[in-house]
C-alpha cells in the first residue's frame, strides 16, 4: 500500500508541468493515492481467512458478528492510517509544501475520510472474498458508493490548502461526517447477514 502511493506521489511529481500552479490537482493526486492503496489493503483484509479457508471457523466464534467487522475495520484502519501518515511527509516535500499550520484540519479531513471509506469498504471486502473476481468486484462495488467521501475529501483537502476560512471548509466535513456515522452504522449492522450468504 505504501510503495504503491509513493509511487502514485511519485508520478504526480513529474507529471506537473514546472510552470503551473500544482494547486489545482494537488488534492485529487493525494486522494487518488489514498483511495486505490485503501483498495489494495481491502482486496487483503479477508483473504488470509480465505485461503486457509478459517471464514467458517470465525463465523462460528461466540461472539457478535459485528465484533468480527469492527476488528476487521479496526485493522484496515490502522493500516491505511499508517500509509497516510507516512505519505503525508513525503506529498509535502515532493511538491514542496508547508503544511505546518494546515496539518490539524488536513489531519481531521484524512481521518473522517479514511473512516467512511474503510467502513464501507470492509463490507464490500466480504461480499466480494468468495468471488473469483474479487480484486475487480471490490472496486465495482466500493467506488460508487464512496463517491461522497472521495469528492467530499478532495474539496475539503482544497479548502485547507488554499487556506479558505473554516466556514468553506466546514459543510464538506459535515459531509463527511453524516457518511461515517450512517455508513458505520449501516455496515455494523449488515455485516452478519453478508457474511451468511
Amino acid at each position: 500500500m505504501f510503495i504503491f502511493t509513493l509511487l502514485v506521489i511519485v508520478i504526480f511529481n513529474f507529471a506537473i508541468d514546472p510552470g503551473t500552479d500544482p494547486q489545482a490537482i494537488l488534492p485529487g493526486a493525494l486522494w487518488i493515492a489514498f483511495t486505490f492503496a485503501g483498495v489494495l489493503g481491502l482486496n487483503r483484509s479477508f483473504i488470509l481467512e480465505r485461503e486457509n479457508e478459517a471464514f467458517q471457523g470465525l463465523l462460528l466464534c461466540p461472539v457478535d458478528r459485528g465484533a468480527i467487522y469492527l476488528g476487521k475495520m479496526l485493522g484496515s484502519l490502522l493500516f491505511m492510517s499508517f500509509v497516510e501518515i507516512l505519505a503525508v511527509p513525503i506529498f509535502m516535500i515532493f511538491f514542496n509544501l508547508n503544511l505546518s499550520g494546515l496539518l490539524p484540519g488536513l489531519g481531521l479531513v484524512i481521518v473522517l475520510s479514511t473512516i467512511g471509506f474503510i467502513s464501507v469498504g470492509t463490507l464490500f471486502s466480504a461480499m466480494s472474498v468468495n468471488t473469483k473476481t474479487r480484486e475487480v468486484m471490490l472496486p465495482i462495488l466500493l467506488f460508487p458508493v464512496v463517491v461522497p467521501v472521495i469528492i467530499g475529501a478532495v474539496r475539503a483537502t482544497d479548502r485547507i490548502l488554499a487556506q479558505k476560512p473554516l466556514s468553506d471548509v466546514i459543510p464538506w466535513l459535515n459531509l463527511l461526517m453524516a457518511f461515517d456515522v450512517i455508513f458505520l452504522v449501516a455496515s455494523f449492522l449488515t455485516f452478519e447477514f453478508v457474511v451468511e450468504e
